[in-house]
């Protein structure tokens, strides 16, 4: 099997495990808690609601703070990552 190409993804300084809850939860989640990562951290939030998707990247427009993508993990549960710009 080949190696993979391109840089790993950054560990997260945080990450908010928000399995199980629902909109929009994840976001009041990741409002809250931002600011225990230094300016330039990475919060993963983990969350299986299909609303994340759309609402955690809005937030992250609203608020200035850097919408990173988004990682599969089992199922339906995704990580959703966010760099704190402010």
């Amino acid at each position: 099997m080949p190696a993979p190409t391109g840089p790993e993804p950054s560990a997260p300084d945080l990450v908010l495990d928000c399995a199980g809850m629902r909109c929009p939860v994840p976001v009041i989640q990741l409002a809250h808690r931002i600011t225990e990562v230094p300016i330039g951290g990475l919060v993963e939030v983990r969350a299986d609601d299909p609303a994340a998707a759309l609402d955690i990247p809005a937030w992250c427009r609203m608020r200035d703070q850097g919408y990173e993508g988004e990682q599969a993990y089992v199922g339906s549960l995704r990580g959703y990552r966010v760099r704190r710009r402010s």
